[in-house]
């Protein structure tokens, strides 16, 4: 077990890791309604957003006959002006609790929790290649609350992982998404075969924000890591200072964490050769 393990770690380097080049792609920033309006006057006056440089701005209408409420938009604050640089947007989506006070809200309840009238949900990060680094990531024991998805309005796929925090502390509110920008066909193909069920959740907002908001009302939220896995990293690591943790202590955590996901896979795939 220790060489397979070993195997799976010592395989890296700056050719065969290429997917491990991150680069923000966009954040989420969680308002109070009070807010709301007055974000989107700051982004368009103080961060110089164009009309056209709002990306989307989605609505929903939650009670019947109620009319349409904003549930979020998303500004482009920066872009790259030349070649591929033109991909390279810098784009923060505002997201307001729009559900009636009297249905709950895991919007509100994370404002709440933090006791803030904004709060940063979550930072997508860029990757080059995004089915390598999910299998990376799966194979270290990291929890995703989605599939891979399509989104529809976008050239892109895109995964949302469980959220930080460690055994027995409440939910942070605090996750991430990966996203690969302008996929190949053959890329596609290869997601459609892996994955058929990401094909039918085009809608990636609306399918984040009903994911989190099931999570939150069934008080069952899914963690980044699980805290079997956590315990044992605190374990190995918890006692020292940080500048005593060395490479071969970040080398045993990664092979505890190795270890756990092929366990947790073996148990879910009883007839799965390992």
């Amino acid at each position: 077990m220790e060489t397979q393990n070993k195997k799976a770690i010592d395989h890296r380097s700056p050719i065969t890791d290429h997917f491990l080049n991150f680069q923000v792609d966009h954040m989420t920033l969680l308002v109070a309604p009070e807010m709301y309006n007055v974000a989107y006057a700051l982004f368009r006056i103080i961060f110089g957003v164009k009309k056209e440089d709002i990306i989307y701005e989605k609505r929903k209408e939650w009670v019947k006959g109620q009319g349409e409420a904003s549930m979020t938009f998303a500004a482009r604050i920066g872009r790259g002006l030349v070649g591929g640089e033109a991909l390279e947007n810098t784009i923060v989506a505002v997201v307001q609790p729009s559900e009636p006070k009297t249905q709950p809200s895991h919007v509100r309840a994370m404002l709440a929790d933090h006791n803030a009238a904004a709060h940063w949900q979550h930072i997508a990060l860029r990757v080059p290649d995004l089915l390598a680094f999910h299998r990376y990531a799966l194979e270290r024991g990291v929890n995703f609350i989605t599939p891979i998805l399509k989104d529809a309005d976008e050239d892109l796929i895109q995964v949302f992982s469980g959220e930080w925090f460690f055994p027995g502390s409440s939910p942070s509110g605090m996750f991430f998404e990966f996203v690969q920008r302008n996929p190949t066909e053959a890329l596609l193909k290869k997601l459609e075969e892996r994955n058929r069920q990401s094909w039918f959740r085009d809608k990636t907002f609306l399918g984040l924000y009903g994911e989190k908001e099931t999570e939150y009302q069934k008080g069952n939220v899914t963690p980044f890591i699980d805290a079997e896995l956590f315990n044992q990293i605190q374990n190995l690591l918890g006692a020292k200072k940080l500048w005593e943790i060395t490479e071969e202590n970040i080398r045993s955590a990664e092979s505890l964490m190795v270890e756990y996901a092929r366990r947790k896979t073996a148990g879910k795939n009883p007839h799965r050769r390992i």
